[in-house]
């Protein structure tokens, strides 16, 4: 998740085109599971703080680039500068545990709990942002933190590091979105960007040299930074453009297509098994999402 910032995207067109959104979100999986094995190899060489520091490097040069090419660098502003600072020191704390999480546990324990992220957005938005909690979310929210408790089984399974920090990820993620919705009112995907990459840049680099010792990646682990950086991005950008051109009921259902595809790689390169119970709770917080969705959307018009 991974880096969970999810851009608003304008108004789509009138007629979605679910097949070209296919299209996109197998970038976003495929941008997305790409991270979390460029970060477990890193982790060899690196710790999560120089991880995010060369990860923001890397994505501050893009930004820079893509934004200078396309004419939008003048969009950058400094209003609302305690917005973004909020909002990228939750990102920044949430991607270090996530970061972390990966090296420690499975591959698909830590995408099950990232995915409870919609949730607690749903939550958090009701107490910050005053949005009104139907039943359809409470019954979202319940079925959602069922499926938390099946991933984790306390009681019946020791509670490890891995599932608290990439739980308390998913929480930091949400607050996140929650930040974002609110810069996306004033602010354009490029001051957003820029202030991502600059910001998380420079606590990177307060986190990494706090110690007196930060690690050059090597030339072997060179390119996996940039393929952090750059997938990080890349999923993202995938990701917007998907909900840009077909709605969040159709879109968001196929970001599950994660869950899988991540416990399988697992299980080709780590030997990972996947339980029965992350299994089962991640359909749990999956329907919790997917209604969660089908309760935001507009009524339709009814037709004479």
């Amino acid at each position: 998740m991974t880096d969970k910032t999810i851009i608003v995207p304008p108004a789509g067109p009138a007629e979605p085109r679910p097949g070209l959104a296919a299209l996109w979100m197998i970038g976003a999986i495929l941008s997305f599971s790409s991270m979390a094995i460029a970060g477990r190899a890193a982790s060899l060489e690196l710790d999560t703080f120089e991880m995010m520091t060369w990860r923001s490097a890397v994505g501050l040069v893009i930004v820079l680039t893509i934004g200078g090419l396309a004419g939008t660098l003048g969009q950058v502003t400094r209003r609302s500068l305690h917005l973004h600072f909020a909002r990228n020191l939750a990102h920044f704390t949430g991607q270090n545990l996530w970061f972390f999480a990966i090296t420690v546990s499975p591959l698909a324990l830590v995408f099950a709990l990232e995915f409870t992220s919609p949730l607690w957005t749903m939550a958090l938005a009701a107490i910050f942002l005053g949005e009104r909690l139907t039943r359809l979310k409470v019954l979202a929210g319940a079925l959602g933190f069922a499926g938390v408790l099946l991933v984790v089984q306390p009681g019946a399974a020791p509670l490890s590091p891995g599932m608290v920090t990439a739980a308390t990820a998913a929480i930091l993620f949400a607050t996140t979105a929650i930040f974002t919705k609110k810069l996306t009112e004033t602010e354009t995907i490029t001051c957003i960007l820029f202030h991502l990459t600059a910001m998380q840049l420079l606590m990177g680099l307060a986190a990494s040299l706090y110690d007196g010792d930060m690690t050059l990646p090597s030339m072997a682990t060179l390119p996996w930074v940039v393929l952090i950086g750059v997938a990080g991005l890349a999923a993202h950008f995938c990701l917007t453009t998907a909900l840009s051109i077909a709605p969040a009921s159709i879109v968001m259902p196929m970001d599950f297509a994660r869950l899988p595809a991540i416990a399988v790689i697992g299980m080709l390169f780590y030997d990972e098994p996947l339980a029965w119970g992350v299994a089962l709770g991640a359909v749990l917080i999956f329907a919790g999402n997917y209604i969660n969705i089908l309760g935001t959307r507009p009524p339709r018009r009814r037709s004479r």
